[in-house]
């Protein structure tokens, strides 16, 4: 493992002036010390800004929805989490013992958050300009590859239930489970006389995401089989 200064330059592209404030970047509040989450808070504007922005000018002739769409997708903590993974965030994780021997490492949850404290951080020692151009050669080709703007699976239910004149969908947490940094949720889904579904999830948004995306696909079984 190399030395933190040095992958930070060869992560971040610039060298650390101020190492303590990468450092606190990396802190979960399992520690006790200043951890993360100002710096979080910091870096996740400074991520929709800069989103917010790029698909601006990328897509010139779509509308709020469309644009609000793909930044959501952009910008959700599981993407955050997978850049963290990309870029080696793990092995300079500090974490207090039960929080890694609970799986903090490994959090979806935790690596998304730092991810953004360290933007935060790059924008505080570095400015905009550099923050920005992190952000962008790290979603370049997630940003390119989407062709379309996805539709949200909670939008999509929303439509189809309107369509087939039925209630709005009903979502309910049925279950919480693991330690509070690193919960887990169950939701189910279902719209009357036509169906439900049940899905986990880090956080409560994003189970709620993954039930409609599966009731969804029950609901479209029938039409894709005839």
């Amino acid at each position: 493992m190399i030395e933190l200064p040095d992958w930070i330059e060869a992560t971040l592209g610039v060298a650390p002036r101020d190492l303590a404030l990468y450092e606190r970047a990396l802190t979960h509040s399992s520690l006790e010390a200043s951890d993360y989450e100002r710096l979080e808070f910091l870096g996740d504007r400074v991520l929709g800004l800069t989103m917010a922005s790029w698909l601006y000018e990328r897509y010139p002739d779509e509308p709020e929805g469309k644009l609000s769409w793909r930044l959501n997708a952009l910008v959700a903590g599981s993407v955050c989490a997978e850049i963290g993974r990309e870029i080696g965030v793990r092995p300079y994780l500090r974490l207090g013992k039960q929080a890694r021997d609970d799986g903090a490492a490994d959090s979806d949850n935790v690596l998304g958050d730092v991810v953004e404290a360290l933007i935060g951080a790059l924008y505080l020692e570095h400015g905009f300009d550099t923050a920005r151009a992190f952000i962008r050669a790290r979603w370049e080709g997630r940003i390119d590859h989407q062709l379309r703007a996805p539709q949200h699976p909670k939008s999509a239910l929303q439509e189809w239930a309107a369509a087939h004149r039925r209630k709005p969908p009903v979502y309910a947490v049925t279950a919480r489970e693991g330690p509070q940094h690193n919960p887990r949720f169950t939701v189910t889904v279902s719209i009357k006389g036509a169906g439900e579904a049940s899905a986990e999830g880090a956080s409560k948004q994003e189970a709620e995401t993954a039930a409609a995306r599966a009731l969804l696909e029950v609901l479209d079984t029938p039409r894709r089989s005839a």
